[in-house]
């Protein structure tokens, strides 16, 4: 299937999935792994980058200043904001990178820290919830980032307005795509959803799936609309 990706083990220290060479023109998503230490400066150049740390502990450093990285913290870099990885541990750091090109916003804005796992969480169709990380409210204009969490049963198909990228964190399941059938999913499975297209992640397992996402134009993860344009709520479900 043309929208999945399935991160196999061993791949290296800078693993790219969803982004311009396989069709994704509105990011490059891409897997960072960092060992023991001071990693090299990386430079998102002209795109706002948004991370979200997968596994491991340690420190991003920009400039002078230290933020703590550790499990469901996400972070927001603005365009031009160069910065490095201290892992402070033996086991690899492991950071989910979006970049998001023609960023939205001028010179000055700050960057920004957020532990997902701590933000309010918010009702989706189907009983599905979510937590938002880098979104406008903390600068970034460009996308809107969340943890979502999918229950163990299917959702009716339906498709969003924005383009959007997810990357599997935990749990099984299925990904259904109209006219392309399904395949299963799993822990790093990459998964980008052009805008309209109609679609469904089912959860086969026994406890929630959790999903990293992000998308753009930025809003709320819970607008949604059915096949035949109508548009669905949490309520319905």
């Amino acid at each position: 299937m043309r929208y999945l990706i399935q991160l196999s083990e061993g791949v290296g220290d800078h693993t790219p999935l969803h982004g311009p060479q396989g069709g994704c023109a509105t990011f490059e998503q891409r897997v960072l792994r960092f060992g023991s230490g001071l990693s090299d400066e990386q430079d998102p150049a002209g795109s706002d980058e948004v991370l979200y740390v997968v596994s491991g502990e340690g420190e991003l450093l920009v400039g002078e200043e230290r933020a703590r990285l550790a499990g469901g913290i996400g972070v927001f870099l603005p365009a031009g904001t160069t910065w490095r990885a201290a892992n402070a541990g033996d086991e690899p750091l492991v950071l989910l990178s979006v970049l998001v090109p023609e960023p939205i916003g001028g010179d000055g804005r700050a960057y920004a820290v957020v532990r997902l796992v701590d933000q309010e969480l918010a009702g989706a169709t189907a009983a599905r919830r979510f937590q938002l990380g880098a979104t406008p409210a903390v600068g970034c204009e460009s996308a809107t980032q969340f943890l979502g969490y999918i229950p163990p049963g299917r959702a009716p198909d339906h498709y969003h307005r924005y383009d959007e990228v997810l990357y599997v964190v935990d749990g099984e399941g299925l990904l259904h795509v109209e006219g392309e059938g399904s395949e299963p999913i799993g822990a790093g499975s990459a998964v980008h959803l052009p805008a309209r297209l109609v679609h469904c992640l089912e959860n086969t397992g026994a406890g929630d799936m959790t999903i990293l996402g992000v998308f753009r134009p930025a809003g709320s993860p819970a607008e949604a609309y059915y096949p035949d344009g109508r548009l669905a709520t949490a309520a319905e479900h």
